[in-house]
């Protein structure tokens, strides 16, 4: 990477903040990497950045305001509802970029994009600008009054305001981290028409509004409040409070479960920037979520949610599924972490953003080729499924942002503090304070860090080096060769306040100690630590069939394993493991294998008695294989010849390595089973338990409707299995019968996992 350029920003905040914030961030440009991980899936974002062709991703905002594209819009979601979703992040990632690699391509690539997007703005006449499909009717309905809304729909379109936030997020990057002046011009024209679009909604349809997800429209709004000083902008964010989320909160109760995860946490992002800018107490609910969160709905990476969704309270166990922990919501975690350290710089924040960085932003990146994942999952036996470069999705585009943020937050300061929240290889450059701190690390892999100082006269200061959780025995701060006399408590800063100089060093040891953490709802399910590294089980290559291993011991896990010959924190678990033992290795380097993250831990007299309730679902299966007439296999060529599948808007698929047909926009697919003549006849389907939007569709036999079935986060990170029995009169006499799911008009059908025709059990 390039040195940072000298970058002066177009804009600084004018509006200072109502509450005194502690600890401030340093600008991206004077923290720069050092060789290691971090540094290297930075440069891997930077090289896609670069690939991605500017006029392609404004291709729909010159559609939608009358000059011509310049180039075919890009494909996945770019070519959907969520069209134009994806600059936002490009101008935010270009913008981090610029910061982090002093490349003048990225302000090239910023300067051509706002010139363009200000071109459409004046084309549209009233501060519009925008690439959702049909987003003028939208708006001009919103206006009226005329409000419809069923969560991720608004008017028939898709989050049209969530879109427009990443837009506005995107220019007020621009504007505090590059030179380009004109990206604010175009921010408060656009902001000038929201006022204006919204300027006629009673508080009764403004709820209505709010309840499509809206991204965090009250945060971009109150940071353009702080960069103009207009104070109708701070205005026009507060009218963003979504009440039957927030008020719960600020009342201190978690109503979060079944809540969609990453429509929450930007909310209370926003929440949390009102609260520095005016004080409002009503705003003031974002310690509450942020302890809420990590405490009752977070898994072992730092991650949330399961199929996009919160659970109950503490109820984790059971939610483990390759659609865990969306990576958008971590994206929106660490902001929110970022803002509380700022205002109350605790020490938990600090190893809350190491968890989470390390074992789920770093670990959803591939590091041979830059692509990213959607879900990190945790299901036992799963493996991480990436991205296409070009899928554009929501994670594609807060994946444009991630792993240009890693400098942002290793190191905050005071008027005479430094704190060192991250031990990752880097350097920091304080201009006001003529300091550099350099901190070499090869951290994880060895547990120490050596902080060098440089400073161009003695300096006052009183360094923070945080003394991790993790790090219960063996840690200890060196100055100059010499141990530091201080009491040391874990989750808490070591303070060290003296006439820093050149020459100076601060070494500080941090013991790589293996432990454990259990499921809160289920002590005997634990997952692997070296420190704060997350340990995965390598369970061979995608598509292989080895069973994730239990483990049976009478001594914790932590020490039922033993170091690994060859990389470091690889680790083998000896004589403990039914039906084999295990190679665990950090979980962000694990890429392209199927994987376990949670273990179950038996004694022996438990594993004895989990074998026996093994032996009686083994005995439920054979039951049901005694009782099948047919069995059909939606999405796999032999069996759908067999099985005589037709129809109309209808494609198979595969998700989760399992095969699938659906049918989209009001279409069809049938297929033949055979049935029992003579009796009652059950047709078993599989179905995937997060499934959400339009998906309502009719189950028809021989063209008689059997039921009218609605797919809507049944059993969220789970197949499952509904079962329909026939009517004797639709099977009478036939060996064979033909099933059709067919789409309500604007509809899916399925998709459909799997088919079973079964005699009932016990007989008719």
């Amino acid at each position: 990477m390039l040195a940072a350029l000298a970058l002066s920003p177009s804009h600084a905040d004018q509006v200072p903040p109502a509450i005194s914030l502690r600890a401030e961030p340093f600008e991206p440009r004077n923290v720069q990497l050092l060789d290691g991980p971090f540094r290297h899936a930075a440069q891997l974002t930077a090289d896609y950045l670069l690939t991605l062709e500017p006029d392609r991703l404004l291709s729909w905002h010159r559609k939608e305001a009358g000059p011509s594209p310049k180039a075919e819009n890009y494909g996945g979601w770019e070519a959907r509802g969520l069209a134009g979703h994806s600059l936002g992040h490009y101008l935010s990632g270009c913008a981090r970029m610029l910061q982090v690699t002093g490349n003048p391509e990225f302000q090239e690539r910023i300067d051509l994009v706002v010139r363009e997007l200000a071109e459409c703005q004046a084309a549209n006449a009233n501060g519009y600008v925008g690439a959702i499909p049909e987003g003028k009717r939208i708006f001009s309905e919103i206006a009226r009054g005329e409000i419809r809304s069923s969560g991720f729909d608004l008017n028939g379109g898709w989050v049209p305001w969530y879109n427009i936030h990443k837009l506005f997020a995107g220019l007020i990057d621009v504007a505090r981290f590059t030179t380009n002046a004109q990206a604010v011009v175009v921010a408060t024209n656009l902001a000038n028409w929201t006022a204006e679009a919204t300027r006629n909604l009673s508080d009764a349809q403004w709820q209505r509004m709010l309840a499509c997800e809206f991204g965090g429209m009250n945060e971009t709004l109150a940071d353009l409040y702080a960069l103009t000083g207009n104070t109708n902008y701070l205005s026009l964010a507060q009218k963003f409070y979504h009440r039957v989320i927030l008020d719960p909160l600020a009342e201190g109760r978690d109503e979060l479960a079944g809540k969609h995860a990453n429509t929450q946490i930007p909310k209370i992002v926003g929440a949390a920037r009102l609260y520095e800018l005016t004080r409002d107490p009503r705003q003031a609910i974002s310690e509450f979520f942020w302890d809420r969160v990590t405490r009752d709905h977070t898994y072992v990476t730092g991650g949330n949610s399961q199929g996009e969704h919160f659970g109950p309270a503490g109820e984790l166990s059971r939610r483990l599924g390759p659609q865990t922990t969306e990576t958008c919501n971590s994206y929106n975690m660490l902001r929110l972490t970022r803002k509380l350290f700022q205002r109350d710089p605790q020490a938990r924040y600090a190893d809350y953003y190491e968890r989470a960085m390390w074992n789920h932003i770093l670990a959803s990146l591939n590091p041979e080729n830059g692509r990213v994942c959607y879900f990190v999952s945790l299901e036992p036996g799963g493996h991480k499924q990436y991205l296409g470069l070009h899928d554009f999705t929501c994670c594609n585009g807060t994946g444009m942002e991630n792993h240009g943020s890693y400098n942002d937050n290793i190191y905050f300061h005071g008027r005479d503090e430094l704190w060192v929240n991250q031990f990752v290889a880097s350097e920091l450059h304080w201009a006001e304070k003529g300091l550099r701190l350099r901190q070499e690390t090869v951290f994880p892999k060895a547990g120490r860090s050596r902080i060098a100082i440089l400073a161009d006269k003695p300096l006052r200061l009183a360094l923070h080096v945080r003394h991790p959780a993790w790090a219960s025995n063996g840690f200890a701060v060196k100055l100059n060769g010499q141990t530091v006399d201080a009491r040391f408590q874990p989750q808490t800063y070591v303070t060290v306040e003296r006439e820093w100089q050149t020459g100076d060093v601060v070494e500080v040891e941090l013991p790589m100690n293996l432990r454990t953490e259990a499921m809160p709802d289920n002590p005997a399910r634990q997952a692997v630590f070296a420190g704060p590294i997350l340990l995965a089980g390598d369970m061979g290559p995608v598509g292989s069939t080895n069973a994730v291993p239990a483990f049976v011991t009478e001594e914790p896990l932590s020490k039922s394993l033993a170091a690994a010959d060859g990389e470091a924190l690889n680790f083998r678990s000896w004589n403990i493991g039914k039906p084999r033992d295990a190679i665990l290795k950090p979980f962000y380097e694990l890429h392209d294998r199927r994987q376990a993250v949670y273990w179950d831990v038996f004694s022996a007299e438990q594993w004895q008695r989990q074998q026996l309730q093994h032996a009686a679902v083994q005995a439920a299966q054979q039951a049901l294989e005694a009782r099948t007439i047919d069995w059909f296999q939606p999405g796999e060529m032999q069996p759908e010849r067999d099985h005589n599948v037709q129809g109309e808007r209808s494609d198979a698929g595969e998700y989760s390595g399992r095969k699938l047909r659906h049918a989209v926009d009001g279409g069809w697919f049938s297929f033949d089973m055979k049935v029992d003549a003579a009796g009652t006849n059950e047709l078993i389907c599989t179905w995937w338990g997060s499934e959400t939007g339009n998906r309502m569709f009719d189950i028809l036999v021989d063209g008689q409707k059997l039921a009218t079935q609605r797919l809507q986060n049944d059993r969220p990170g789970e197949f499952w299995e509904a079962t329909y029995r026939i009517p004797l009169g639709y099977t009478e006499g036939k060996t064979k019968v033909s099933i059709r799911l067919q789409a309500h008009p604007g509809n899916f059908a399925g998709g459909l996992f799997g088919a079973r025709m079964v005699r009932p059990n016990g007989g008719t």
